[in-house]
């Protein structure tokens, strides 16, 4: 358990608030690698980040609200899906959105 988390502070935001992991890996592919890829590790969105760390993480840099991360989690669907043709599916629940 100490080695598995010990990875998991090396490769996540553990530090940062977060809604966890955004994305779904798609088949045979990384969601974070993705979004990295497409440019987007480190876009902020008002006081939401895709984390520097890991990209399939969303992170609160600055009194985030619900809407600053959607509208990254739009962001990073639109980008990989132009530059790579994946759809990433969230693995997050939204609640009181329509």
């Amino acid at each position: 358990m100490e080695a598995a988390l010990a990875k998991r502070k090396k490769s996540q935001p553990l530090n940062q608030p977060s809604c966890g992991s955004v994305f779904k890996n798609p088949e045979g592919h990384s969601a974070g690698a993705l979004i990295e890829e497409a440019g987007l590790k480190g876009v902020r969105t008002g006081g939401a980040q895709i984390s520097e760390k890991h990209a399939n993480f969303i992170v609160n840099v600055d009194n985030a609200t619900a809407r600053d991360v959607m509208e990254l989690i739009e962001l990073a669907r639109t980008k990989v899906k132009e530059a790579y043709g994946i759809e990433l599916q969230p693995e997050v629940r939204f609640l009181g959105f329509s």
